[in-house]
């Protein structure tokens, strides 16, 4: 019974997974949030403050986003903080000199393929908190931040875990008692 019980949960994790590869590109990708912070242009000070203001933003987040689980909670999250976002971001950029200022939103936009460590996000529609820097027209800084891939807690207690690998993990750990 439990040999059936644990075939049955693998068949479903992979057809649930394969429903989930299977979207195609007009989609909303709905199991991603992703963060993008948009350089002025492409000039080696533009990109230098896309990352100081970066590091601002994910250090602000960071406490956030832990309190966050389920997508939702993290969007609503987001909305109510981006007058916060553009206003750190406005910040780093008066006190470094730029003339120009900061945009924050959250909407969906289409998104070419992108690898994040073993990730692979397929080329799509996502919704994305997209932080301006000026025009916008330089290379962006990108991640994801639910599930929170790139807001690790380095310097923080903050532990992110998998709620659907936990149950398994249980599951497997009552099997084998």
């Amino acid at each position: 019974m439990q040999k059936a019980c644990i075939t049955f949960l693998i068949i479903a994790i992979i057809v649930l997974s394969g429903i989930g590869l299977n979207l195609s590109e007009t989609q909303v990708q709905t199991e991603y949030l992703r963060i993008h912070v948009r350089a002025n242009s492409n000039d080696s000070l533009d990109q230098a403050i896309k990352y100081k203001i970066k590091d601002q933003i994910v250090l602000y987040l960071t406490p956030k986003i832990a309190e966050c689980d389920t997508k939702i909670k993290a969007i609503n999250m987001l909305n109510s903080s981006l007058g916060d976002i553009k206003d750190i971001a406005d910040k780093v950029l008066a006190q470094s000199g730029f003339n120009y200022q900061a945009k924050a939103s959250l909407k969906e936009e289409q998104f070419p393929t992108r690898v994040y460590g073993n990730l692979e996000l397929e080329s799509g529609i996502y919704d994305a908190l997209i932080i301006e820097l000026g025009s916008g027209q330089g290379d962006n800084w990108w991640c994801v931040v639910y599930p929170p891939l790139c807001f690790t807690g380095e310097g923080t207690n903050y532990v992110y875990r998998s709620k659907i690998l936990d149950i398994i993990s249980d599951f497997f750990k009552r099997s084998e008692s």
